[in-house]
């Protein structure tokens, strides 16, 4: 259904979402996105279109665009405001700022419990000999736990364009977010990617040890076949909407391991015949993971305590 006196209806994704308005990019059409606003019917039924939605568009004799209907989603996140990302990259650096394992593995747990594919991207490998050593070690690290466990790493370069064509086939067809600690390249890599692109990028506050937010709003970049969410940089993240077992789901090598729990709705903390406490003991299971899910799960219960 479209308003009466549409010159013309359409298809296609929404790229942008700002200060009320909706641009959508038209399926076929390489022409500028089409500004829309949203029926008054979703905010009737509290409802919103986000960026990443297929949606219904209608386009009036006057020139004004309307979104018409959203399409079903397949994924729906509500930091950042994305609709069906389908992977996420977590680009981390070596070092400048330091890379944090635990930071590292409180994204993958809300990437896992989003349902997201997750591929971690090691920015910053290009700098001086100063800081070789401690990147390079950082790197094997990541390599070690993380790969053994099924995800897949990438090592990038902005400056010498280094890994940058692997990663651009790995966006290829799909809807990606770049998400990660703020400072750490995420809008040099999308430069990189896209020259001319012209994303603000700002240099690390060396006093702080992090970088200031560069990125404003949600916006998707086509990249080939793909687009990618330059979404604004995270320094906190928390676990209000995770249960205890949610939060153990999203350590994936812990969920594949607690089928061989001896008790259902083992913490993996301390119960007897718990498969996870086994690996570690084996040395099958990294110590940094149970460490940062121990840790996780204290900030759980403490968050509990205070609601």
């Amino acid at each position: 259904m479209t308003k009466d006196g549409a010159a013309r209806e359409g298809q296609g994704l929404i790229v942008k979402a700002l200060s009320g308005y909706y641009y959508v990019a038209e399926d076929g059409c390489s022409e500028q996105p089409i500004q829309c606003r949203a029926r008054g019917i979703f905010k009737k039924r509290g409802e919103s279109p986000l960026v990443g939605d297929r949606v219904d568009f209608s386009v009036s004799g006057t020139g004004e665009g309307t979104v018409e209907a959203i399409h079903p989603r397949s994924t729906e996140l509500v930091r950042p405001p994305v609709a069906n990302a389908d992977l996420a990259v977590l680009v981390f650096s070596v070092t400048e700022p330091s890379l944090s394992l635990t930071l590292l593995d409180k994204f993958l747990v809300h990437i896992e419990h989003a349902g997201l594919e997750a591929v971690l991207c090691l920015s910053k490998q290009d700098l001086s000999e100063e800081g070789r050593e401690e990147a390079l070690e950082a790197a094997e690290t990541v390599n070690r736990i993380y790969g053994r466990i099924g995800y897949r790493v990438i090592g990038t370069s902005s400056r010498q364009g280094s890994g940058l064509e692997e990663l651009r086939g790995t966006l290829e067809g799909r809807l990606a977010l770049f998400a990660g600690q703020s400072g750490v390249g995420k809008s040099s890599l999308l430069n990189a990617l896209l020259p001319g692109l012209g994303l603000e990028t700002s240099e690390i506050s060396v006093r702080l040890g992090r970088g200031r937010h560069t990125t404003r709003h949600v916006e998707l970049v086509r990249v080939g076949t793909g687009h990618v969410a330059d979404t604004p940089g995270f320094s906190q993240l928390d676990f209000q909407e995770l249960g205890i077992e949610d939060l153990g789901y999203g350590f994936r090598e812990f969920r594949a391991l607690s089928a061989g729990c001896k008790f259902r709705g083992c913490t993996h903390t301390h119960e007897p015949g718990c498969a996870v406490l086994a690996a570690l003991a084996a040395g099958e299971a990294a110590q940094s993971r149970h460490d940062s899910y121990v840790q996780f799960l204290g900030e759980m219960k403490e968050k509990k305590r205070r609601y």
